[in-house]
């Protein structure tokens, strides 16, 4: 039985310092924005190259009320997103 389905999301935000990002905050295609799974050190840092280059953002939250700074710049990533009862998303790559 499988569950996760890997889908392309957009960042939307972060948590952490910009340097160095712990999570991100995503839009999965049905349009709910989560927090990601801590993220791995090859993967932080290539988010953390593109939220430097971003304008400076917000602050915001999830729909589960989870609070993140946003940010402008049009990234996608590859995550695997659980499909049982609770949403957990796992960032394996950048687009």
């Amino acid at each position: 039985m499988r569950h996760s389905d890997t889908v392309d999301a957009d960042v939307v935000g972060y948590v952490g310092p910009a340097s160095r990002p712990h999570r991100v905050a995503v839009r999965l295609p049905d349009g709910s924005r989560v927090l990601s799974q801590a993220l791995t050190a090859p993967v932080a840092a290539e988010i953390a190259r593109h939220v430097l280059a971003a304008d400076p953002g917000r602050r915001a939250r999830t729909s589960a009320g989870e609070a993140y700074v946003t940010t402008s710049r049009g990234l996608v990533v590859e995550v695997l997103a659980g499909t049982t009862r609770h949403v957990v998303v796992t960032v394996t790559r950048v687009r």
